[in-house]
């Protein structure tokens, strides 16, 4: 009941510091597989994924207020989705993976929007951990390996000096904190899209791997904020 309360709350236009109070109790209440077992539905998902913006695909993302919402949204997601298998088949179902895409590419050149970028790369980890589906759609339907390589280059700031071969600068300070979660949930979300492609059969594909690869090469010689963030990132 409390968490219908909360979601009830959440479908009416409230003013900012609520909806991220109410979504940080959701949040937390969201680790308990029996509470979530009453509000897992399509309509409490929309919800939720209105309020990360995953379903205004035209929407940038302008508004620097709403950023603390949309990151507890997603949040939240992750915890119902991790936590839920009928909010897996629900995912599917609305096309959430699809979303998720379209807000990591709105991502691109924006200013403070690093733990959006983190938790929708987390988002796509645990789909294409947990649903085989939507792990093909990510691969054949979606480009996922090249919206994911892209989050990850950007992630690490990756330069140039040749069409395969990254930069190497020796006197690079190490990534932020924000930079190197973010790079290690695109390797995760990575790791899974590309489990079965073993077998490469066009030339854009083989372009597209020889580009991963050059980039996971500038990733093992990149350093974290921690001895242990660098060992994670590794």
């Amino acid at each position: 009941r409390l968490c219908e309360g909360i979601l009830n709350i959440l479908e009416k236009d409230t003013k900012t510091s609520c909806q991220v109070a109410c979504l940080e109790a959701l949040r937390i209440l969201s680790r308990d597989k029996k509470v979530l077992v009453p509000v897992t539905t399509k309509r409490n998902m929309q919800i939720l994924m209105r309020l990360a913006k995953l379903d205004t695909v035209e929407d940038p993302l302008e508004r620097v207020s709403e950023f603390p919402v949309i990151v507890e949204a997603l949040k939240c997601l992750c915890n119902i989705i991790f936590n839920s298998a009928v909010a897996q088949k629900l995912s599917l179902e609305l096309n959430l993976a699809a979303m998720l895409c379209s807000l990591l590419e709105k991502c691109k050149d924006q200013q403070f929007v690093d733990d959006i970028k983190c938790f929708d790369l987390r988002l796509l980890f645990l789909l294409s951990l947990l649903h085989t589906d939507i792990r093909s759609q990510l691969r054949q339907e979606l480009q996922g390996v090249q919206v994911l390589t892209r989050a990850l280059e950007s992630s690490l700031s990756v330069r140039w000096t040749e069409e395969y071969k990254a930069a190497e600068d020796r006197d690079r300070p190490p990534l932020s904190l924000q930079e190197t979660d973010c790079a290690i949930e695109a390797l995760k979300a990575l790791f899974n899209v590309t489990l079965d492609s073993w077998n490469v059969h066009s030339e854009n594909e083989s372009h597209q791997f020889r580009y991963m690869a050059a980039i996971l090469r500038h990733c093992l010689l990149t350093t974290g904020p921690t001895e242990d963030k660098t060992e994670e990132l590794h």
